[in-house]
C-alpha cells in the first residue's frame, strides 16, 4: 500500500449578504464568507490537501474564479469532483484532520454536522474526518473578524 500526505489552507473574508457555509453546513451569522463559489474555507482546504498529496496542484487550477461555471458553486460538489479525480488515479482518502479558525460564531455545536456532511461526500466513516475549531485570540485578520481560515491534512492511500 502506498501512502501520501497533503496539507491545505484557505482563508476568505467575511462580508454582508452572504451565507456562512463551513464543511457544507450553513451556519446562522450576520456575515458570510465572500468568494466566487460558496467560499467554504474548510472544504477548500480539504480539497487542496487532497490534491497536494498527489502533486496535482490546487483548487484554483480546477475551479478558477474566472470560470462562471463555478460561480456560487456548492463546495461539496467540488469536493466530490476532487474525490473522483483521486479515485481515477487509483487513490482514496484514508482520513482528514482539520482546523477552522474563527472568532465568531462559536462552531463547536456545528462540528458533528460538518463531520457528517464531509464524511458522506467522501464516502468515509465520520470518525475519519477530524474537525477542530479555535480562535485566533483576536490577532490578525481572523482575530479582527475580517475573515475565517481553515487548515487541513489529508492522508491518501492507494485503492486496493
Amino acid at each position: 500500500m502506498n501512502v501520501r500526505i497533503g496539507n491545505g489552507y484557505d482563508i476568505h473574508r467575511l462580508g454582508e449578504g452572504r451565507p456562512l457555509i463551513l464543511g457544507g453546513v450553513e451556519i446562522s451569522h450576520e456575515l458570510g464568507l465572500v468568494g466566487h463559489s460558496d467560499a467554504d474555507v474548510l472544504t477548500h482546504a480539504i480539497m487542496d490537501a487532497m490534491l497536494g498529496a498527489l502533486a496535482l496542484g490546487d483548487i484554483g487550477h480546477y475551479f478558477p474564479p474566472t470560470d462562471d461555471r463555478w460561480k456560487g458553486a456548492n463546495s461539496l460538489v467540488l469536493l466530490d469532483l476532487v474525490n473522483q479525480l483521486l479515485q481515477e488515479k487509483g487513490w482514496c482518502v484514508s482520513n482528514l484532520d482539520t482546523v477552522v479558525v474563527a472568532e465568531r460564531p462559536k462552531l463547536k455545536p456545528h462540528l458533528p454536522a460538518m463531520q457528517d456532511k464531509l464524511a458522506q461526500t467522501l464516502q468515509l466513516a465520520p470518525n475519519a474526518v477530524g474537525i477542530k475549531a479555535t480562535t485566533n485570540e483576536k490577532l490578525g485578520p481572523v482575530g479582527r473578524e475580517e475573515g475565517i481560515a481553515a487548515y487541513a491534512v489529508a492522508l491518501v492511500i492507494t485503492i486496493d
